[in-house]
């Protein structure tokens, strides 16, 4: 999918405010796709995107995170993290749909629906330019850093 264009779409967000991807106008974005909320992997990927949020900014680059969690969810976790970035709330599985980060998974010798780790970088344009899948965590904050700094 890199070098096309990402449909438009509106997701609620932490602190009570509604993301729109074409509302993010000379911006970089980093969308980051993650299964669920306060658990090990998750907890470590966002503290990671946290730390380097500074640096992030400095590039002129948003971060989002993105969940089926509730939004209850996502403000706890976003607390007890003390993270700098919104965290979107796609119940509805539009985003995820959108990004086809839905995959079946294997959960304890059961087959589940579930999110598959994936992150992406989307330009000023609203063009894709670069997807992660089957994102293994350590240093994969940075290397998407890297990544958007090279731009």
């Amino acid at each position: 999918m890199p070098n096309q264009s990402v449909a438009d779409f509106e997701l609620p967000a932490t602190g009570g405010k509604t993301f729109q991807l074409s509302a993010l106008n000379n911006k970089f974005l980093v969308l980051y796709f993650y299964p669920k909320d306060s658990t090990p992997g998750c907890t470590t990927e966002a503290q990671q995107f946290r730390d380097l949020y500074p640096r992030f900014q400095a590039a002129g680059c948003e971060v989002h995170g993105i969940s089926r969690d509730s939004l209850k969810s996502h403000e706890n976790f976003k607390a007890k993290q003390a993270l700098p970035f919104d965290l979107l709330s796609d119940a509805e599985e539009k985003a995820c749909g959108l990004f086809g980060v839905i995959k079946m998974k294997n959960m304890y010798g059961k087959q589940v629906r579930g999110i598959e780790r994936s992150t992406f970088v989307i330009d000023s344009q609203g063009v894709l330019r670069r997807e992660w899948r089957g994102v293994k965590v350590p240093g994969h904050a940075q290397e998407v850093l890297e990544f958007v700094e090279s731009l």
